[in-house]
């Protein structure tokens, strides 16, 4: 791949970064002002990486819960990245240390992106760029917030909730104008995941949403 092909992958996953880092930020606060020390958050965001599953097993924690329950409630809601692995397994490389890596760094957002690209070449290229990327800087953010602590003061006040999902379909937009077997396949998911949602704990109805797969899957068959 081209040098200018290269750049014009960070610069657009620039952005996926930004918000990264933004709800790290937020993260890292949430975890120390509820009463945690500053090496949890850092810790989980290293070894777990996983947005909305360490989110949640810290509001587990906070809530007064164990940390069998913290890490059945994140596992629960990680169980999503099975089916984006699946999707993206011939992106990451047939060596073993390759598909460890890579498998450590698939979140929606570095499949989105991924699978957005027009070639095999240029999907894992974006898979690598975006992956690496969003884990440094995820993670540098997370620091970031342990460290400043209170100091943030309420995170939710500023919006951060909402920069990840505002880049996910900033992401694949283009896919789902370009394609109407993905657009029936989002939408099925969409309602879905709106019709359980007020009776499901947060985070499951991501997954009732990869239920549209299956109406993708028969109209590439058809």
């Amino acid at each position: 791949m081209r040098t200018a092909e290269r750049t014009a992958l960070v610069r657009d996953s620039a952005l996926v970064w930004l918000a990264s880092g933004v709800v790290g930020v937020s993260f890292g606060a949430i975890a120390v002002t509820g009463g945690l020390p500053v090496w949890v958050p850092v810790v989980m965001s290293l070894v777990v990486y996983a947005g909305s599953a360490q989110f949640s097993a810290v509001g587990v924690l906070l809530a007064g819960g164990g940390p069998v329950a913290a890490a059945a409630t994140g596992l629960f809601l990680n169980a999503r990245t099975v089916a984006y692995g699946l999707a993206v397994a011939d992106i990451l490389g047939r060596g073993r240390l390759a598909r460890l890596l890579g498998a450590h760094l698939v979140t929606d957002e570095t499949v989105a992106f991924a699978l957005a690209q027009p070639d095999p070449a240029r999907r894992r290229a974006a898979f690598w760029v975006s992956g690496v990327g969003l884990f440094v800087v995820w993670n540098l953010g997370v620091l970031a917030g342990a460290l400043a602590g209170g100091a943030l003061g309420d995170t939710g006040t500023y919006g951060l909730d909402a920069a990840f999902p505002a880049v996910l379909v900033a992401l694949v937009l283009p896919v789902l104008r370009a394609d109407a077997a993905v657009r029936r396949s989002a939408l099925l998911g969409a309602g879905l995941a709106l019709a359980v949602t007020p009776a499901v704990p947060a985070g499951v109805p991501v997954l009732v949403a990869l239920a549209g797969l299956v109406l993708h899957g028969r109209g590439r068959a058809a």
